[in-house]
Order: C-alpha cells, then structure tokens, then sequence
C-alpha cells in the first residue's frame, strides 16, 4: 500500500473510525451486515467524522485569522491601488468572511460577551441596547476579522477575545467619557 493510498483511506477518509465502530456495535450485537446494523454504524460514523472534521477546520480557520488583524490586514491593502486593489480586497474579504461564518457559528463566546457588557453597562448606569450582529458584511465593514468583536459608538474597542465584565466596563467608560 502506498503511501498516498494510505493517507487517502486512512487519514481523510477514516476508515479505520468506521472500522472501530463496527467492531464495537458487534460487540454489542448488532449485525452491521444487516439493515438495521449498517445504517447505526453509517449513521455513528458519519457523526463523528464530520465533528472531527469540522474541529480541524475550525482550529485550522481559527489559527489562520490570528495573523490577520485588522491592521495587518489594512498594511497588506495599503499596497495595492486602482482595481488590483479592489480584486485583492474581494479576494481578502470573500475568505475572511468565509472564516468569520464558521467561527462566528462555532464560537459559543458571544454570549459571554454579550452578558459581560450588559452587566458592565448595568454598573455604569448606561440603558443602552446590546446588538449581535451577525451579518458578515457589517461585521467586515468594521474591519474585524476575528470574532466576538465589542463596538461602541462606531468605534472597535476589542476584537477576538471574550472580555470580562470589568474589562468591558474599562473600554465602554473610556470611550464614553
């Protein structure tokens, strides 16, 4: 078996995985020559495949976007003028956003964030409305490339980190004076 057969098989297409889930619904037994047993095993196998792909992914996109903050991300725009420009940014802004989809549905931290910053505004008696916003080209036309994301009176205050109540309530207080 050649190397390439091997990575095929056993690295992307995890055959060893399906194998030991069928092994172990046997042990149980259930036939997985059967219906009943091949369909379990498809069904276990197919679940913890895609969870292990998708963690990859996201780990792999997650790591990606930790070097492109929002001012390197401007550096590297900088450079460039007329439509090269304009082509470079599409391309730029279709993959990040691309990344800023998967991490922004896979990252349960903006919740936290959201609850810190209403708890910090509660402390300084601010009655203001907290939105999420979700839309990946509002997010982009705040140049943030890595979420959750804090944004006051237009300004980003923080991107990529799930701040604490008191650090939320530290940015909010110095930019509101």
């Amino acid at each position: 078996m050649g190397v390439w057969t091997f990575v095929q098989d056993q690295v992307l297409g995890m055959k060893w995985l399906n194998r030991l889930i069928g092994m172990g619904l046997s042990a149980l037994g259930l036939d997985v020559e059967g219906r009943v047993g091949g369909s379990v095993q498809f069904f276990l196998y197919d679940v913890v495949k895609i969870t292990i792909l998708l963690c990859v992914l996201i780990f792999v996109i997650s790591y990606i976007q930790s070097y492109f903050p929002p001012e390197r991300s401007k550096k590297i725009l900088g450079r460039f003028h007329g439509v090269g420009a304009n082509v470079i940014a599409a391309l730029l802004g279709t993959v990040l956003a691309f990344m800023m989809a998967v991490t922004t549905l896979s990252l349960p931290s903006l919740i936290p964030l959201r609850k810190a910053v209403k708890a910090a505004l509660l402390e300084l008696h601010m009655d203001e409305a907290v939105d999420h916003v979700t839309d990946f080209a509002q997010i982009a036309s705040y140049g943030v490339m890595t979420t959750p994301a804090l944004v006051v009176d237009g300004r980003v205050v923080s991107y990529g980190k799930v701040l604490k109540k008191d650090e939320a309530k530290a940015l909010v207080g110095k930019v509101r004076g």
